[in-house]
């Protein structure tokens, strides 16, 4: 089972995890700022970042840019700087991620980490799968990571975590052998995913159940109002909630832009708009991520989930105006006294010795330790069986009556030779 998120807005962030000559600042900058013009005729939404590891580890970023230039700067800037002694793909990753689940929790959008990387990692296998764990968690806040290798070999070290780390996030690992061919693979990454429709599917709701806990903790409490709050629900815009008409039924807000919510209203939105998990939705007026009480939601959905008394009485209604077509009927009779109500059985009428045969109709009780009984159509007498239910082989068929067509005319002949509309003998 799948369903759609639409998402308008995005945010590009160009992780520079380069260490060697092979490409040029100049050629760089360049890329990206014809990216940058040709992603801005397809969405005016987009924003930029970028990231470098510098000497010694230190790290240099810059989120949510609106233009480029802080971008360029940096890059002009810091481009002599940058460590030039090996790949830290890995832990670039780490405050990529952690980023995006912050923003998260302000904000949705899609994220889209393009590693310009022209090193293999050389970190021991725990980053990666540790990595892994936080990949899962971040496709679920839409992200997506493409790699572009730089470099003349065809085979690296790390190519298997590069296809993981990309198809975890629906991007892709392209490589490239000359670096006069890198504005086209950068340019391509600027159709790629035009389209902000994701397709979710139960693994990955499985996914966010799995790691509840984490969720959970990104996600923000309501807060109580303030003084000069007004007291009316941005849900329901009534300052009583017209759910539970209680009053003790108070309006907590937003933390981040100030949105009101009764509780019911809180919970009723949550139910149809959450993120996977039932408690926790994003809010109506800024998409922070929020968190309900966990056991109220659910006993919220619990009572909408629940049979509503009418149509219970109309099925008790059909069920006694026509009890004769339910597969069982409950049975509740007295073995002492012997008293066992009419209704209590399930019948089926059937002919013994074919079409001319005798009509009876069988009644029997659910419960097997209870007697059976039947009853015949002509008299309606009562006929109490064993204990064990009767087969409708061991019922004695009736006698065989004489029956003949006549040969003339061909009227039916019961007991006699002679017909009755022609006269003709038939032996």
């Amino acid at each position: 089972m799948f369903n759609t998120v639409s998402v308008n807005s995005e945010e590009f962030i160009f992780y520079i995890d380069l260490s060697k000559d092979l490409i040029k600042k100049k050629a760089l900058i360049k890329s990206i700022i014809n990216f940058a013009k040709e992603r801005e005729k397809l969405n005016s939404l987009s924003s930029y970042g970028i990231l470098m590891f510098q000497q010694e580890e230190s790290l240099l970023y810059s989120y949510n840019r609106k233009d480029l230039e802080n971008i360029i700067e940096i890059i002009n800037d810091k481009w002599e700087e940058r460590d030039l002694n090996s790949s830290f793909l890995e832990n670039g990753l780490f405050e990529l991620l952690a980023y995006i689940f912050k923003r998260s929790q302000e904000e949705r959008k899609n994220y889209r980490i393009i590693v310009i990387s022209d090193s293999p990692s050389g970190l021991p296998e725990i980053y990666h799968h540790t990595l892994y764990d936080l990949l899962i968690k971040a496709k679920n806040f839409n992200t997506f990571i493409d790699i572009i290798r730089i470099g003349e070999d065809k085979f690296y070290d790390d190519d298997v975590k590069l296809k993981v780390i990309t198809s975890e996030t629906g991007g892709g690992v392209f490589y490239c052998n000359d670096p006069k061919v890198f504005p086209n693979i950068l340019n391509s990454l600027v159709q790629s995913k035009t389209e902000f429709n994701l397709i979710k599917s139960d693994e990955d709701q499985s996914n966010l159940e799995n790691d509840k806990l984490f969720y959970e903790r990104l996600a923000v409490d309501l807060i109580s109002l303030d003084t000069q709050d007004k007291e009316v629900c941005d849900i329901c815009e009534q300052k009583l909630c017209p759910i539970c008409e209680a009053h003790s039924d108070e309006i907590h807000k937003c933390y981040n832009c100030g949105a009101k919510y009764h509780s019911c209203c809180a919970a009723k939105f949550a139910l149809r708009n959450n993120i996977g998990i039932k408690h926790l939705f994003r809010c109506v007026k800024c998409d922070a991520l929020l968190k309900l009480d966990e056991d109220y939601v659910n006993m919220i959905y619990m009572e909408e989930n629940e049979e509503p008394e009418e149509a219970q009485e109309f099925k008790n209604e059909q069920e006694d105006l026509f009890p004769l077509e339910m597969e069982e009927n409950s049975v509740d009779s007295n073995i002492d006294t012997g008293e066992i109500l009419e209704d209590e059985y399930m019948t089926k009428k059937v002919r013994i010795g074919g079409f001319f045969g005798q009509e009876i109709e069988i009644s029997k009780l659910k419960d097997k330790n209870k007697p059976i009984e039947t009853f015949n159509n002509s008299n309606m007498e009562k006929v109490y069986g064993d204990k064990e239910q009767i087969s409708i082989t061991s019922l004695k068929p009736p006698k065989k009556k004489s029956i003949k067509l006549c040969k003339i005319c061909g009227a039916t002949l019961r007991n006699t030779n002679l017909c009755p509309m022609c006269g003709a003998r038939v032996d």
